[in-house]
């Protein structure tokens, strides 16, 4: 499996960080698992997050289902994407993060100054990245790597190029140009696509993963509903979105060998358990590099979304919404509400067990 530490990201330039337009507001709470009041009673204060919009349809879930035991509590989330929420919260502007790629490097080092030496990286959300894509005629399709890979360099310019063509045997394929979304802003689903095109078709894709799209040409889309909404808008479009998003759209199977997997939880799910944590983040992290390789009918386009957070804050308030809501996020319950709503692969127990310790460690002071 591939290892190796990603190559450094161009350091994010600085941004507002005076977050009032998040769009997904409650107040809010659950079982009150790891928070800072009694049992049965609810915490109280507030809590600001930014960050990835693949989660956006699970973020909603959350805060809803939040929202009943602790009246008292406020959370708020603007999903301006993973770049734009890391930036906020090493920058002190909101309490966590939504991330859908782990910290590296600068930044890393950024948000550990941020919270006093050490971060918390916990994964919430896992989920297929669906290509996605709008052709006439053609509702089912399967690409290979390599194939995908020619896509979205912009090698591959005809739907019935032989490539195309080959990965799909009887399928009446259309003479329509292809027409390549990706993401403007920065971005984790990127990352992750970049990462599984480098990993499965290096003789194709010689770029590293790369939160920030590498390639010159192609049409260009701010956040997961600017591709989503570029790709419904033409004809022989194809992107990339968290596969929630996805909508009405095509969502091409992935084509490994004589496999054609399709974008499911269950295998993403399958993808996460073969992958390995990455080490020297710190013990409050658990960041995972994940192997776009593997075998057995594993999804390889997969994203694990994090959530970025300090293990203390400057009052207790803070504290004690904090660690009630990331609490409610990995449990059972809270799962189980993003799987319905987004169609995420739950959080194994054994890897809930582990992560657990470190949310019920968050605290007030420094």
């Amino acid at each position: 499996m591939k290892t190796k530490r990603r190559a450094p990201r161009a350091r994010l330039a600085a941004v507002g960080v005076a977050t009032t337009c998040a769009l997904f507001v409650a107040g809010c709470a659950a079982a009150n698992e790891g928070g800072g009041a009694a049992e049965g009673e609810g915490v109280s204060g507030t809590i600001s997050g930014a960050g990835a919009s693949s989660q956006q349809a699970a973020m909603q879930a959350w805060i809803a289902g939040f929202g009943d035991a602790n009246p008292g509590a406020t959370v708020n989330y603007d999903p301006v994407g993973s770049g734009g929420g890391r930036t906020q919260f090493i920058q002190g502007g909101v309490q966590f993060a939504g991330s859908d790629a782990y910290l590296h490097d600068e930044q890393l080092d950024e948000a550990r100054q941020r919270c006093g030496g050490s971060v918390i990286e916990i994964p919430n959300y896992v989920s297929p990245i669906a290509i996605v894509f709008k052709l006439d005629g053609v509702q089912d399709l399967s690409l290979s790597p390599a194939t995908i890979a020619g896509i979205f360099r912009g090698e591959i310019t005809a739907w019935n190029d032989p490539a195309i063509v080959a990965d799909n045997p009887g399928v009446t394929l259309p003479a329509t140009t292809v027409t390549p979304v990706h993401r403007s802003d920065e971005s984790g689903t990127t990352e992750n696509l970049t990462d599984f095109l480098n990993q499965a078709a290096p003789d194709v894709w010689t770029d590293e993963a790369d939160g920030n799209w590498p390639i010159q040409g192609g049409e260009a889309a701010q956040g997961t509903s600017g591709v989503i909404g570029a790709v419904n808008a033409g004809n022989g479009t194809i992107g990339y979105a968290d596969a929630s998003q996805a909508g009405d759209l095509g969502q091409a199977n992935v084509k490994l060998g004589d496999q054609d997997v399709a974008p499911t939880a269950e295998a993403a799910a399958q993808i996460f358990e073969e992958s390995q944590r990455v080490e020297g983040q710190g013990d409050g992290s658990f960041a995972y590099e994940l192997n776009r390789t593997a075998a057995g009918g594993a999804y390889p386009v997969v994203l694990v979304s994090y959530l970025i957070a300090c293990p203390t804050y400057p009052d207790q308030a803070q504290a004690d919404v904090a660690k009630a809501f990331l609490s409610y996020v990995v449990s059972a319950e809270g799962q189980e509400a993003a799987a319905r709503a987004a169609g995420s692969a739950p959080l194994s127990d054994t890897l809930r067990g582990e992560i657990t310790p470190v949310i019920d460690s968050i605290s007030a002071g420094g």
